[in-house]
């Protein structure tokens, strides 16, 4: 067996054990026994009536842990698909304004309109900011008539500080009552994980995934530059575009229920590679199974750092992602880069 063969294996043991401890632990701890008791209640296979803990195993802490592990799968893969398609290592979801158009979004709704649509409001606004946000980046870059990897950052962080301005003056301008909401999910949660949500953050992960897996040989191609990858007959352009709409989507949904979480993107590509090489046919299901893990493994200790107070899971990644980002650029400048 192959070092991509074992890292599949051993990966996945170790996120089985990670949603089993994020169902386990919390403000009060369950046996292992009462897990289990509460999934097949809560599925229906037993008549008998559910008890208090069962609804809090089963409603609260099993989607919380799923969308951990779903959104960390997803925005590890999002992080591969931009840092190939824009020949940038340090590129990822947060780059290009998407979160910053989803967070006035959801800002905007916190702030200003309230809950009008019950609890879809929060995710289908955050979804629209990510959409707008993406939507004016594609336009400027398509206005100056190029796709080159360059101007499509430039423009993502023009995006990215503009509707950071609006975020910011809603927050100052809005109900100071509400500022509490407003930094946790800035700082980005799993608090409103829910069965009902849970299909949104299944169609971004899908998505992704489905789309980079069909277009895996021209991801490789444009590793050799593009000029090496229009020889090979990919459609370079349309393609980043393709590409970058599609990361843009995907994003939208996750952070329209998660929050700002970063560095997530940018940390798994980097450790995936290292272990699977850098083809996308091995790269991107090892980046989906590692970015599941270093969210659930985050998530579990931001409700343990400060229990029984819950800590922002954004805190807990950006930590661990600015200790990884020094040992990167040490890395590079060890090996002469």
């Amino acid at each position: 067996m192959g070092r991509f063969g074992l890292s599949l294996i051993l990966g996945a043991a170790v996120l089985a054990a990670l949603l089993l401890l994020s169902v386990l632990y919390g403000t009060t701890d369950v046996p292992v026994s009462e897990v289990f008791t509460a999934i097949v209640s809560g599925l229906g296979f037993s008549a008998a009536e559910p008890e208090p803990m069962h609804r809090i195993i089963f409603d609260l802490r099993l989607p919380r842990a799923l969308f951990a592990a779903l959104i960390g799968a997803g925005l590890g893969l999002v992080g591969v698909v931009l840092q190939t398609t824009t020949r940038n290592d340090l590129a990822d979801p947060f780059l290009f304004g998407l979160s910053s158009g989803a967070a006035a979004g959801a800002v905007l709704v916190i702030t200003v309109t309230g809950d009008v649509l019950g609890i879809w409001t929060l995710p289908l606004a955050a979804f629209c900011g990510g959409l707008v946000a993406s939507g004016i980046v594609l336009a400027l870059v398509q206005a100056l008539q190029t796709s080159a990897p360059e101007k499509l950052i430039l423009a993502g962080l023009a995006v990215s500080f503009l509707f950071a301005a609006i975020t910011n003056y809603l927050i100052f301008s809005g109900d100071n009552r509400a500022a509490h909401s407003v930094i946790f999910w800035m700082l980005g949660g799993l608090g409103l994980a829910r069965w009902e949500t849970l299909p949104l953050v299944a169609a971004g992960l899908g998505l992704i995934l489905a789309y980079a897996l069909w277009r895996s040989r021209w991801l490789d191609a444009l590793l050799a530059g593009d000029i090496t990858a229009a020889s090979l007959g990919v459609p370079v352009k349309s393609m980043r575009f393709r590409m970058f709409l599609v990361a843009a989507l995907s994003t939208a949904a996750f952070v329209s229920v998660a929050g700002v979480i970063g560095f997530v993107g940018l940390m798994v590509p980097h450790i995936a590679r290292g272990l699977a090489g850098p083809l996308h046919r091995r790269l991107l299901p090892l980046a989906a199974l590692t970015g599941a893990i270093l969210l659930t493994g985050s998530d579990i200790l931001s409700r343990l750092l400060l229990a029984p107070q819950e800590l922002p899971v954004g805190i807990v990644t950006t930590s661990v992602g600015s200790a990884f980002v020094f040992l990167l650029l040490l890395g590079t400048r060890k090996h002469g880069r």
